[in-house]
């Protein structure tokens, strides 16, 4: 019981300190707003355009949302010493680890929802199979939160963890099927598509929204909890090696 005690006082310290600050709430309702903007501006294709860009903007929204706070916020509590605190809590460094990214992953679900509830005065959205999209917007949650407690536990400065932060998310913008299929890829860029989380995350989305999926969705499943599972375990394992040994 001590343990579940522990690990809400964090959640909620973290909710307090990072997420519900008026800055944090707007910025994560704008970049949602912004990107959703853009692409439907850029695509000039009318109304009929909303459902084809919504699985790309959702997944951005996520990913941007979810790396870029907590990769940051870690690394400034490991810069400013009270990550050693927490240490002490009577709690296992996992659980420990899971109450610092649980803030993050309802963050980046929060996020998603900003395009979709700006896509219902837009679009129809009867035919979105939600039983799929949900569950789909919390595997790309927890896999953009878990590749940003990566990118923060194996880094020193705050700098550092948005630059190595770009080194992923950017080349996901163009290599995972968010805007355009994959298989439109050059044949040589394909192969990496496939080992990126949001790639399985994206065509579960584009298969609940437009039907549209390239593999089975049981498959996307699979792929994209296989992937938070192994960045969740080298996070855990560079914690351990870089800021506890």
């Amino acid at each position: 019981m001590k343990q579940w005690i522990a690990f809400w006082n964090i959640f909620l310290k973290d909710m307090r300190a990072y997420y519900l600050k008026p800055p944090n709430i707007s910025w994560g309702l704008i970049f949602p707003l912004a990107w959703t903007g853009m692409f439907f501006i850029k695509s000039g294709l009318g109304l009929e355009s909303v459902l084809s860009l919504l699985p790309g903007v959702i997944a951005i929204s996520i990913l941007f949302g979810t790396t870029s706070l907590l990769s940051v916020t870690v690394t400034f509590e490991k810069k400013g010493r009270s990550f050693d605190r927490l240490l002490l809590a009577p709690i296992p460094v996992g659980l420990l680890m899971l109450a610092k990214t649980t803030g993050a992953i309802l963050f980046g679900m929060a996020n998603a929802f900003v395009p979709v509830i700006l896509a219902l005065f837009l679009a129809d959205l009867s035919q979105i199979a939600w039983s799929l999209a949900v569950p789909a917007v919390l595997m790309i949650a927890i896999a953009s939160t878990f590749l940003g407690l990566f990118v923060a536990v194996s880094v020193s400065e705050v700098f550092e963890a948005q630059t190595f932060s770009n080194f992923f998310r950017f080349p996901m913008i163009f290599l995972c099927g968010l805007f355009f299929p994959v298989d439109v890829l050059p044949v040589f860029l394909r192969p990496l598509s496939y080992l990126l989380p949001l790639t399985y995350g994206v065509d579960i989305l584009h298969g609940a929204i437009q039907g549209k999926n390239m593999m089975p969705v049981s498959l996307d499943f699979l792929a994209i909890a296989f992937f938070c599972v192994t960045l969740f375990y080298f996070s855990l394992k560079n914690l351990y090696r870089k800021w506890i040994i």
